[in-house]
């Protein structure tokens, strides 16, 4: 369910040599006049790819290939709309009435027994959430539901860590593999179009949840939780279908909390991004009248016909949609929750902004749960090789689990695992002489110059490695071979170059950032602590 915004690696940590790469990767200045050269090179290149795409799409609109996920749109102007995404048509075209009411109705509610008894908030939103849930799938959803929470729930009061892996492992298993899920999905009766997303979503995540409980009560000292707490924790309504998962201990102490104050301009912040929201939505609607992005590359014989660099803003272009629509739909279902005064977990990080493996997912949830869970506890303090293989190898045969298992996921996994440890081994090599040693007596700039260059190519791997989940491996496996060796050395060059210059400007942002939390100390006065 909604496999375009689960895709997730887990966050990596700083390594030994972090002192130094903080120093030459971050804090350290290029010329103005060569950012505005990279600043130049980018937006041009990024005009005419996207000129290549339009031609495309406006050239190829009538094609047969088109006909199911290309729409009638902006009558007046006569332009027709790429609807090939189901999510998003279903979010915001064909059920938005649907979704916004039990939104607002959930804020309407929470805001009433916020003010009656603040005490009691958590109780009430897992009552309008089970109410809701039960009149959209029915009672033996709602009974299927709650027989996966008790088994897990008294695995929970063992206080095994590896017993909870197991049952919520084995109880995942069953909603993602045949012939259980069938059976289970055969208890709920009744046909409508949402069913079978909300089915597999509102168990999928139930599940996780029920993971995350039961791993905190075992870390619980004195006691155990209660069940009403599961159930509290399962059923808040805007988490329940669609997530972001957050983790038990956090959303236990804010739910819990009867101190409703807010921080100074806490509600203008939230007012700025549900704005926010909203034009990304308009941006995106406007995007899919001119920009078939999703379309084109399910016609494998049009694709076949596009130049090296409308490939390479295809595939570019599909990534940076998919983290839009992440943050779009979660920040909608984040700004509900931050009025019921959560913390939720943050959106995903922009695609654009992504040059290593460690910083690299779309459900920031999904990621903190596994880095938590699996991945933080297997490898501890993260600096041993052997550990960290260990480590990512079991986090990404979680995700596979969680997506469901299949030949796509596979490869998915595999290639983001072997991405994330690759980025651990270079790190490595690179911080022993005689490389280190070399590096060192370069200035600062040109090492920053020369990590850019290895980033560029990082940053061409986590596209491919992640668009061929995105659209299907064939588009992945074109792409990859257009641009390493039918396009070698021109496009593969020009592309790299490009890609360079957006490197070297999202660092300089990241200096920039970098120096407002730590500032650089006066000439003269010595560092403080």
């Amino acid at each position: 369910v909604g496999g375009r915004h689960l895709l997730f690696k887990p966050a990596w940590p700083p390594q030994k040599s972090g002192p130094k790469i903080l120093k030459m990767g971050i804090k350290t200045a290029l010329p103005k006049t060569e950012l505005y050269l990279y600043t130049s090179v980018l937006a041009l290149a990024l005009l005419w790819a996207g000129s290549w795409i339009i031609e495309a799409s406006t050239e190829n609109v009538n094609r047969k290939a088109f006909k199911e996920s290309v729409k009638p749109g902006w009558h007046y102007f006569g332009r027709k709309m790429d609807v090939a995404d189901f999510e998003w048509a279903m979010w915001f075209t064909t059920f938005r009435n649907h979704i916004l009411f039990a939104l607002s109705g959930h804020v309407i509610f929470a805001k009433i027994c916020s003010m009656i008894s603040p005490k009691n908030r958590s109780l009430m939103y897992m009552l309008f959430g089970c109410l809701t849930v039960l009149i959209i799938m029915g009672w033996t959803y709602i009974s299927l539901i709650l027989s996966h929470c008790i088994i897990l729930y008294s695995v929970a009061l063992i206080k095994r860590k590896w017993l909870c892996f197991v049952a919520g492992l084995t109880s995942l298993a069953t909603f993602k593999m045949e012939p259980f899920v069938s059976w289970q999905a055969g208890f709920v009766t009744g046909t409508f179009e949402l069913q079978d997303i909300l089915f597999y979503g509102g168990c999928g995540f139930s599940i996780m949840r029920c993971m995350s409980f039961a791993l905190e009560n075992c870390e619980k000292k004195d006691g155990n939780y209660t069940f009403m707490d599961l159930i509290k924790y399962n059923f808040y309504l805007p988490f329940f279908f669609f997530g972001p998962i957050m983790t038990f201990d956090r959303f236990h102490v804010q739910a819990n909390d009867p101190n409703l104050t807010r921080k100074p301009r806490e509600m203008w912040n939230i007012t700025i991004h549900a704005l926010v929201h909203l034009g990304a939505i308009l941006v995106v609607d406007v995007f899919f009248h001119f920009l078939y992005i999703l379309t084109i590359p399910s016609d494998m014989k049009l694709v076949k016909d596009l130049s090296d660099w409308s490939l390479a803003g295809l595939a570019y272009s599909n990534l940076v949609y998919d983290w839009v629509k992440s943050a779009v739909m979660f920040g909608v279902i984040n700004t509900v929750s931050r009025l019921d005064h959560l913390d939720p977990p943050q959106p995903p990080k922009c695609i654009t902004m992504l040059y290593v493996f460690a910083e690299t997912h779309f459900d920031r949830g999904i990621n903190d749960w596994l880095c938590k869970y699996v991945y933080d506890y297997i490898g501890k303090n993260h600096d041993g090789i052997i550990r960290e293989l260990v480590a990512t190898i079991c986090t990404f045969a979680v995700t596979t689990l969680w997506l469901g298992p299949c030949e796509l996921v596979y490869i998915w996994s595999f290639f983001n695992c072997f991405g994330l440890n690759f980025e651990l081994w270079v790190a490595k090599l690179f911080s022993l002489p005689p490389l280190s040693t070399f590096e060192g007596l370069m200035s600062e700039q040109m090492s920053r110059r020369i990590r850019g260059l290895f980033n560029a190519v990082n940053f061409w791997q986590i596209v491919l490695y992640n668009v061929l989940a995105l659209n299907s491996l064939e588009f992945a496996k074109l792409v990859a071979k257009r641009l390493l060796f039918k396009g070698f050395p021109l496009s593969t060059l020009s592309v790299l170059l490009v890609t360079y210059c957006g490197i070297q400007l999202v660092k300089e942002r990241e200096r920039k950032q970098a120096l407002l939390e730590e500032p650089e100390p006066e000439p003269g006065k010595p560092k403080t602590d």
